[in-house]
């Protein structure tokens, strides 16, 4: 449980400091306009920042609706699909935010200066709505696959990690914001980045495990065992089982799946038609 509620702080702060970003940069740029656009212009800003989340709390209570009125069998498929879609989400934010994060700031700011010209500040809602939705709706689909089965007894747990996640990205936002003496942009999020592809991969190596409990992928044998030096049972090879989708004693079926995912992110990473060179900002 420990390593879980460290995946959920980890995810909630990464998000969480993304959305900050967007948010910040359009909270800059407005700062720069006379009053009356400054003024006009944060309050579609706000405004978008609570369609996002209203929008992000809608998909969650969509979701916990939809597995409440699934059979047994169906809810154990449907949870597993949802981990295996978070795993997806996680890598092509990372694939995203390689191709865009240099020339994020600039591109927006182009698209703000058209909106402050034609007198219509819808295009600042969209932005906040657009970054704040998309992580939010993320964080959901995370933690809904981590969280279903927890009882209402044993929630305040991942609750309050998700409110430490919070913490951390506001306080990681500020230090970010101060010049990069402490810690730079780039290191933030090459480091995060490596984070989030490891977690991911042991989400599809759990969704793997899942499928073969539900009969879908064959059992082809066991891989090897080295639960003598690291049981992923254990407190440390929980943790790393977790963080990365060590198995002690994998099947077959899993490694295939582990080597094909990291074959796959390697692909969209230095692949020439996911990552070309981003234009210098």
């Amino acid at each position: 449980m420990s390593a879980q509620l460290g995946n959920i702080v980890f995810i909630v702060w990464r998000e969480s400091v993304e959305a900050l970003l967007v948010v910040g940069i359009l909270s800059a740029w407005l700062a720069s306009r006379d009053a009356v656009e400054r003024d006009a212009g944060r309050r579609f800003l706000w405004a978008g920042v609570a369609s996002g989340i209203v929008g992000a709390i809608v998909l969650a209570v969509v979701l916990t609706a939809f597995d409440g009125a699934l059979s047994e069998e169906a809810s154990g498929l449907f949870q597993t699909m949802i981990v295996l879609v978070a795993a997806a989400l996680i890598v092509q934010m990372v694939v995203w935010m390689r191709r865009h994060g240099r020339t994020l700031k600039r591109d927006m700011e182009t698209a703000l200066t058209g909106a402050a010209e034609r007198r219509s500040w819808w295009g600042v809602y969209v932005l906040a709505l657009v970054a704040v939705l998309r992580e939010g709706s993320e964080t959901v689909v995370f933690l809904w696959g981590s969280l279903a089965g927890v009882t209402v007894s044993t929630a305040w747990g991942p609750v309050l990690a998700a409110l430490v996640g919070f913490a951390a990205a506001i306080a990681s936002y500020m230090v970010l914001q101060l010049g990069g003496r402490v810690l730079s942009w780039r290191l933030f999020f090459r480091v995060t980045e490596v984070m989030l592809l490891f977690l991911a991969a042991a989400l599809t190596v759990t969704g793997i495990g899942g499928l073969m409990d539900l009969g879908w992928l064959p059992s082809l044998g066991r891989a090897w065992d080295t639960s003598a030096l690291l049981s992923d049972g254990g407190v440390v090879g929980g943790l790393i089982s977790a963080l990365t989708g060590y198995r002690a004693r994998p099947d077959i079926t899993e490694v295939l799946g582990f080597a094909l995912y990291w074959a796959t992110v390697l692909g969209l990473l230095n692949g020439p038609m996911w990552f070309a060179r981003p234009r210098t900002a």
